[in-house]
């Protein structure tokens, strides 16, 4: 029986779209950031003391969700020859095996991620108004979403689905 509709996979599409554009922005903010820094620095003379951990927020934000980005369009890492030189019935096998372990690491880091990032709320980061583990939060969005996406694509209706998008 097939539980993946096709509306779930619009939704998982709509999720990736979302991400990317999100570590998209965080990418072009993180330029941003830095070009204040170093004009800050050299020309004025007064280094900006929220730049760095702004900058290591949004970069921790772009690679994290462009990673769950890659999961649902399998363009992460992986040692695929002996996948596509297997038959066809253990190379379903293999792929399912594949997206289960990288649903369990997603799995991983959402659940450390989302314990780190409460224990220290209430421990404020050096020059900016953020609790010092705001970086973690990016990294549990983006675990969760790597669960999603790797579980999508077992199933063969979603999987032709999400490799259109």
């Amino acid at each position: 029986m097939d539980t993946t509709t096709p509306t779930a996979s619009r939704i998982t599409a709509a999720l990736a779209q979302g991400a990317t554009a999100t570590g998209a922005a965080a990418l072009l903010g993180m330029a941003g950031v830095e070009a204040w820094q170093v004009f800050a620095r050299y020309v004025l003379n007064a280094s900006p003391g929220w730049t760095e951990p702004l900058a290591l927020l949004l970069l921790v934000t772009a690679m994290s969700l462009g990673a769950a980005s890659g999961v649902r369009s399998a363009a992460h890492f992986g040692f695929f020859i002996v996948v596509h030189t297997a038959r066809p019935r253990v190379r379903r096998v293999l792929e399912a095996c594949a997206q289960l372990i990288i649903a369990a690491v997603g799995g991983l880091l959402a659940i450390a991620s989302t314990r780190l990032f409460v224990d220290g709320l209430p421990v404020p980061m050096a020059g900016i108004a953020l609790p010092q583990s705001a970086p973690y939060l990016p990294l549990a969005i983006a675990g969760a979403l790597i669960v999603v996406f790797a579980l999508e694509r077992i199933w063969p209706s979603s999987r032709a689905a999400a490799e259109n998008h």
